[in-house]
């Protein structure tokens, strides 16, 4: 199969009515990495109660440059009307949710125009814009800050998500103490339980609580300015749940809201189990509390009366994780399987307009795809054919859905979807982030590993390359490792190295999820195996093509790519260049820092009690076989794969005479994610890869 690029289906507009794309030269935006940070971003998705409006958060530079903003914007969910820009703040704006009575909240950390002169500066809080335009106002406020909120379809009564101390009982005390803090210098953190850390945030003393906050009060232009909106702690004894869990979600009538909740697994273990909390009591029970599995993704059916929620298996030394959906009774806690025995990993669930069926999305066979399956029994049935789809939104009405779908070729749009229609082809309604055509055409290729297995490959193909103009190859591996290569990315865009005349192969190997639970665990435990030999298997494949260049290829990858990259590094010189992103370099001291070690230690075993699969899978016992360049990217504040392992890698490639080069981030974590850093990351990627793919002279980056 074949796809190629196509412009997404909206007109250009003013500029306050739709982000138009001009004119560019062979290559467009992605030819010059300042008009590619500058493209527009769409994420997020809204829609209103009467399914008359969506909403997204549209994220653009600010005027210097140095930051992304997001405003909100609204798009015609049917198609006819060009979006308009809804919001404009210099701090953005983010996260909205319509409200019953069709308000539109959301969070920001602009400043309140009533607040008094001492008022320091703002903390994010919710806001809501009036349904029939006017100025937004600010509703909810707390010292810790708004993260999140849900909202009651039916009340409209509201749960804000806000980071508390131990022992505040309301905002007061909430200032106060932070204020204590702050004016005694002290930043020290005594931690009483495992961990201590999440990918690039340091935990505690805050942690999340839930506040309810009731129906919000109604603007009135003649009565005194309002006072803080008091808000109750839901959950005071609040631990953040494993994974950092999802948000969490209320019942119509508002009386009942369903949560992610932590407790032990083992003695520095975590997994979640779903509560159910009264609203007006704050009294709390177990909903599902399964000790061989964490339990998330809580939602509840149109009438309140049931829930469904993921079930992921805790993985284990022999077996990975394994996902299905279970639909619970909230009056007697009756459990049933909804997907026994589909082959997939179901994951965002929630009910259809009617309570009869449940809408989620799984990976499958390189797509993130969305699924229905009935509540009383039966088979999933897939609905959409291509692409990958997030912020899955059911009309009330039961006559649509609303989603965002993205693939390689296509960043996030919103599209309109059949409630039933299987394997659909929607098309794109008009977006902030349409772009013009793209620098080459994407193609969906297949390779056949040695024990027979299919391995599912996508490659980028530059414009103009042919048997007479061979392209570079780069093979870039994914993170995870349980995810797969399905959708649009920024970070790892392959458009950038097409404009410059290079394929890019994004192939799934073992690991990888959406192929099945066989296919996954042909890698478990062995990464140096099956994943490797599967993606040297995809290259060979690839390589077949008439127009690809076999003397020029180098590999890259970030995470596990980053791991791949190590481990294709030690394991064969066919590469000319390794570019390695936040990775992992030696199994034993990652584990010890990572910050969730017991997820990895149920795979690896006791490094001590049983090291084999450490000593058969770590990069670095094999460091002394490594003959090809290397880049090593790494960012300080990344607490998943921590600094230590790109300091210990650089240092065994130095003291061995490698040809490398450290781009190194003081103040990025895992990903790269501010404008400026993430052109140099591109730069540097591009002039270290020209000088040993391309045999071009080295161009040190201007700003390095």
């Amino acid at each position: 199969m074949t796809r190629v690029s196509q412009p997404a289906a909206s007109e250009p507009a003013a500029a306050d009515t739709a982000a138009a794309t001009p004119a560019a030269p062979a290559g467009g935006p992605f030819a010059s990495l300042a008009d590619f940070v500058a493209l527009p971003r769409v994420t997020g998705l809204a829609l209103s109660p009467d399914a008359r409006r969506l909403a997204v958060s549209v994220q653009t530079l600010d005027p210097e440059r140095k930051k992304w903003v997001s405003a909100l914007w609204e798009v015609d969910p049917a198609g006819e009307r060009a979006p308009r820009r809804l919001t404009r703040s210099a701090p953005g704006e983010s996260a909205p949710v319509f409200a019953p009575d069709g308000s539109l909240l959301f969070t920001s950390a602009r400043p309140d125009p009533a607040a008094g002169p001492d008022a320091g500066d703002p903390r994010p809080s919710l806001w809501s814009l009036p349904a029939d335009g006017g100025e937004a106002r600010p509703v909810v406020q707390h010292p810790g800050g708004i993260g999140g909120v849900t909202v009651a379809a039916g009340s409209g009564d509201v749960v804000v998500v806000a980071s508390a101390t131990p022992g505040a009982a309301d905002a007061e005390q909430e200032a106060e103490r932070r204020k204590a803090r702050k004016d005694a210098g002290v930043s020290a953190v005594l931690h009483e339980h495992y961990p201590v850390r999440y990918w690039d945030s340091d935990l505690g003393p805050d942690t999340p609580h839930l506040f309810w906050a009731g129906q919000l009060p109604a603007e009135d232009p003649s009565a005194a300015p309002p006072e803080a909106l008091p808000l109750r702690d839901l959950t005071p004894d609040a631990r953040p749940p494993a994974g950092g869990g999802e948000d969490p979600a209320l019942s119509p009538d508002g009386s009942r809201l369903v949560l992610a909740e932590s407790v032990p697994d083992g003695p520095a273990g975590q997994r979640n189990r779903v509560a159910l909390l009264d609203t007006a009591t704050g009294e709390s029970r177990a909903l599902v509390d399964d000790p061989l599995a964490d339990v998330h993704a809580a939602r509840f059916s149109p009438d309140g009366a049931a829930v469904v929620c993921v079930r992921e298996a805790l993985s284990s030394y022999t077996e990975p994780p394994d996902y299905t959906l279970l639909h619970v009774d909230v009056a007697t806690g009756r459990i049933r399987d909804l997907t026994p025995g589909f082959d997939r990993w179901p994951s965002a669930p929630q009910f259809s307009a009617d309570g009869t069926a449940v809408y989620f999305l799984a990976d499958d066979d390189g797509r993130h795809a969305l699924f229905r399956v009935p509540v009383d029994g039966g088979e999933p049935v897939r609905l959409t054919a291509d692409g990958a789809y997030s912020d899955l939104r059911v009309a009330r009405d039961g006559s649509a859905l609303f989603a965002l779908r993205s693939a390689y070729d296509e960043p996030p749009t919103p599209v309109r979807l059949d409630p039933e229609a299987p394997l659909q082809q929607p098309a794109g309604l008009p977006s902030p982030g349409a772009l013009g055509p793209l620098p080459g055409t994407l193609h969906e290729v297949s390779a056949t590993a040695a024990d027979g297995t299919r391995v599912q490959s996508w490659l980028v193909l530059p414009d103009g390359a042919s048997a007479d103009s061979l392209a570079p190859l780069l093979l870039w591996v994914h993170g995870g490792p349980l995810m797969s290569w399905n959708s649009w990315s920024w970070r790892w865009c392959p458009w950038v190295m097409a404009a410059r005349g290079y394929a890019v192969l994004l192939p799934n190997p073992a690991l990888s999820q959406g192929f099945g639970q066989e296919f996954v665990r042909r890698g478990w435990g062995t990464w140096g195996e099956a994943p490797y030999t599967d993606l040297m298997a995809a290259v060979d494949a690839a390589l077949e093509r008439p127009d690809l260049d076999a003397e020029r290829t180098a590999a890259m990858g970030g995470s596990f790519g980053g791991y791949m990259a190590n481990w294709i590094a030690t394991q064969t010189d066919r590469f000319r260049a390794i570019v390695t992103h936040a990775s992992l370099w030696n199994l034993d001291s990652f584990l010890g820092t990572t910050d969730a070690a017991y997820f990895w230690e149920k795979e690896w075993g006791d490094p001590l009690g049983d090291p084999r699969r450490y000593e058969q899978n770590s990069p670095h016992r094999f460091a002394d076989a490594i003959r090809t360049p290397v880049l090593v990217i790494h960012g300080d504040r990344d607490y998943r794969v921590p600094i230590g392992e790109a300091l210990q890698l650089w240092y065994g490639l130095q003291k061995r005479g490698v040809p490398s080069k450290f781009l190194y981030f003081p103040d990025e974590n895992h990903w790269v994610l501010t404008p400026g850093n993430s052109t140099v990351w591109y730069e540097t990627v591009l002039s270290f890869l020209a000088e040993h793919v391309l045999d071009q002279e080295w161009q040190r980056p201007e700003l390095l």
